[in-house]
């Protein structure tokens, strides 16, 4: 049980640490007047750190051990976990066209065009929409998961 317990220590620093990599990798992106090729490659490097420190610790130890440990707690914190990652994919959706249209018109190496995103394609503005409820969702939901994460590390392996 002491050995779990610093494993569980590790993979609370892991998730944790992967916050600050999705808040700069947002950050990245928000203070951008102008998203190039190396702006996005930028803030992928930052956004995909984060969801390796969250996920590997996930499938590698979180979920071979939830039925073991299946509590109120528990389930709280998968679901939150399960709505982040279903939220995550449905802004993939919006992502995959907006880079596809955004290369075809090749805004990436050019972004010097003067064109309104909404005219590169009639349904820009749903994907769009898709990419920000997905982020914003994944966001807010991952920071619950997190705390009840917390909150069961603490119970189990703290107090």
């Amino acid at each position: 049980m002491l050995e779990s317990g610093y494993v569980a220590a590790a993979v609370a620093i892991c998730v944790t640490a992967s916050l600050p990599f999705f808040l700069y990798g947002a950050w990245v992106m928000i203070d951008a007047d102008v998203v190039t090729w190396d702006l996005l490659v930028y803030h992928l490097r930052f956004v995909v750190t984060g969801l390796v420190l969250t996920t590997v610790p996930m499938v590698t130890w979180m979920i071979p051990r939830l039925f073991d440990q299946l509590t109120g707690a528990a389930v709280i914190h998968a679901f939150f976990g399960i709505q982040a990652y279903a939220l995550l994919t449905f802004s993939l959706t919006g992502i995959v066209r907006i880079y596809g249209a955004k290369r075809n018109a090749d805004l990436y190496h050019d972004p010097d065009q003067d064109v309104d995103l909404d005219d590169l394609h009639e349904n820009m503005s749903h994907w769009r929409t898709r990419l920000r409820v997905g982020v914003f969702g994944y966001t807010i939901l991952w920071i619950c998961a997190w705390l009840t994460g917390l909150y069961r590390f603490a119970t189990i392996h703290v107090l």
